[in-house]
């Protein structure tokens, strides 16, 4: 199966905080039958989030956890125009990546973030996450530049 579908990206990601932002993305894969226990997936990303804030610079969020609520390797694209305060020291993140893995899937989630965090450096590829018209567009960027590297 697909890291990313179109069923797992939300293009007007509109909340009023990460925890919000974060629920609605998870449920995207629980509805895709990608998380068996939301509630259990979110403590286990709150907890992540509670080491660490996940905010990057530019703009970015990029929540991940590890998890046994988790079927298989998945990300969630959420976009906020208006952004979402992700604790990054320059300001909200209007990108944000959900990374989901199964707790005994090995490094996959690990490889994931770092090929995306390498890419999210490039100007070019954020641009054409935020310039993307659809859900498919969003897919073909993301499946050719960190997917597929």
């Amino acid at each position: 199966m697909s890291l990313i579908t179109e069923k797992l990206v939300v293009l007007n990601l509109d909340s009023p905080d990460r925890h919000v932002a974060t629920r609605v993305l998870a449920e995207a894969l629980a509805s895709e039958g990608r998380v068996t226990d939301l509630d259990g997936f979110l403590a286990d990303v709150r907890k992540r989030e509670e080491q660490m804030p996940t905010g990057l610079p530019g703009g970015i969020g990029i929540p991940h956890a590890r998890s046994a609520h988790v079927t298989e390797p998945s990300l969630v694209f959420g976009r906020s125009p208006a952004g979402i305060d992700w604790g990054a020291e320059d300001g909200p993140a209007t990108l944000i990546f959900l990374i989901a893995a199964p707790e005994g899937g090995g490094d996959d989630h690990l490889r994931i973030l770092a090929s995306l965090a390498r890419r999210l450096m490039r100007t070019e590829f954020r641009d054409a996450l935020m310039n993307a018209p659809d859900a498919a567009a969003v897919v073909d960027v993301v499946n050719r530049e960190v997917v597929n590297q």
